[in-house]
């Protein structure tokens, strides 16, 4: 457990709600720093890669800084969250882009049925897979919410699932890399719980 005051670098993909977590980590009493400066990013105790947009003009954003170079080999806690955990695979849907490749497989683009719009937008429940120090003092089936048109499957890096259609991976961890599909920034008190167990566990 990280019992050291957290450094945390904010990777600057281009995308929105950067205030939402700026605020949500300032209520922890850290201040995340927006950043695509790789010394910056490497000194840093935790990285977090957020993302509200499309994954080919994030991807464009990390090529253009050679970010997309750094994630990869970073050896220090890193989160994504939303877009950011989609970058983190191999491969999306969206516009066919080749993404960070961290972890194995392809996000998919959700089918709308009767009932179930696409994006995905609100609450929904998060079913633990496995046991993982992010989850921490979290309940299981506890709700958090979701925007988002694409999603991974579920498989050996999936810590919680989510059911909009079929099952989907809305927590992943592997190795020094975590990440929510949901954001944890607009999730209430269980989302701030998230990101205290991001900073405080790893």
């Amino acid at each position: 457990m990280n019992r050291r005051k957290a450094t945390v670098a904010i990777v600057d993909g281009g995308g929105a709600n950067i205030a939402s977590l700026k605020f949500a980590l300032a209520r922890l009493g850290v201040a995340g720093e927006l950043t695509v400066d790789p010394a910056v990013i490497r000194s840093a105790s935790h990285v977090i890669l957020p993302g509200v947009g499309a994954a080919r003009s994030a991807m464009g954003r990390l090529r253009e800084t050679g970010l997309d170079a750094l994630i990869p080999g970073l050896t220090q806690p890193v989160l994504g969250i939303c877009l950011g955990m989609q970058l983190l695979f191999e491969k999306s849907e969206e516009e066919n882009t080749h993404c960070l490749g961290i972890l194995p497989g392809t996000v998919l683009r959700f089918s709308p049925a009767a009932g179930r719009p696409v994006p995905h937008m609100g609450w929904n429940q998060v079913r633990r897979v496995r046991d993982s120090p992010l989850l921490a003092d979290v309940a299981d089936d506890s709700y958090f919410y979701f925007v988002h048109s694409y999603a991974a499957e579920t498989g050996d890096m999936t810590v919680g699932a989510t059911e909009y259609g079929w099952a989907f991976s809305a927590v992943v961890e592997s190795g020094n890399f975590l990440a929510t599909q949901f954001h944890p920034e607009r999730s209430g008190p269980l989302g701030a719980q998230v990101l205290r167990n991001f900073l405080e566990r790893y």
